[in-house]
């Protein structure tokens, strides 16, 4: 039933996927306000964009995509997001 190849731990990274920011005060998450879009496009365009982001404001970040279990969930947190940066030439 399984596919031998391993091709289904592929991540599809020309997905459509949009990236978001929270509204902070003090470089901390509003939990009061919604986050907005920053950019839309592929999977890839957004964790390059998330990538080019100041180490210091990325935790005020997160990707929406479809998900593709077991890797990609629909919300991406900064921390996920940084690993599938990482890990992305294995993918």
């Amino acid at each position: 039933m399984g596919d031998a190849s391993g091709s289904d731990s592929k991540v599809d990274f020309g997905a459509p996927a949009v990236l978001q920011k929270w509204p902070s005060l003090g470089n901390q998450r509003r939990p009061d306000r919604e986050p907005y879009q920053v950019s839309e496009g592929t999977l890839d365009a957004c964790i390059l964009a998330f990538m080019e982001k100041p180490s210091s404001s990325r935790h005020l970040y997160e990707i929406h995509t479809t998900a593709q279990p077991p890797l990609v969930t629909e919300i991406l947190s900064p921390e996920h997001i940084a690993e599938l940066a990482r890990l992305r030439e294995f993918l």
